[in-house]
């Protein structure tokens, strides 16, 4: 019985981690989002992401921007991070994505 409860601790562990990996990734890619659209300028908005997700690693994250941000559109960035995994029960490493976007200009 102790091995099956073991494993189901695990899984939660587990599956709480990725969730909150995941929440601080979306969360990256708002604020990497908000910034393009104040400032249109792709590195001030890596950083802001990279602010915005204090207890993740700078050097995992991957940014795609929608482009140049003009008056009425959306700055749309996507950012994918790569982590590693707290127990191994589903896999060695995961691939996080996270979309913001905000309206151009204010």
């Amino acid at each position: 019985m102790a091995p099956i409860l073991l494993a189901l601790v695990g899984g939660i562990v587990e599956l709480a981690h990725i969730y909150n990996l995941q929440i601080s990734v979306t969360q990256a890619a708002r604020e990497a989002a908000r910034d393009m659209a104040i400032h249109n300028n792709q590195g001030l908005a890596q950083a802001a992401a990279v602010a915005g997700a204090p207890g993740l690693t700078a050097g995992n994250f991957a940014f795609a921007f929608s482009g140049a941000c003009a008056d009425g559109l959306n700055a749309t960035v996507t950012l994918t991070y790569k982590a590693s995994s707290l127990t191994g029960m589903f896999g060695d490493l995961y691939t996080l994505t996270g979309v913001g976007a905000m309206r151009c200009g204010g």
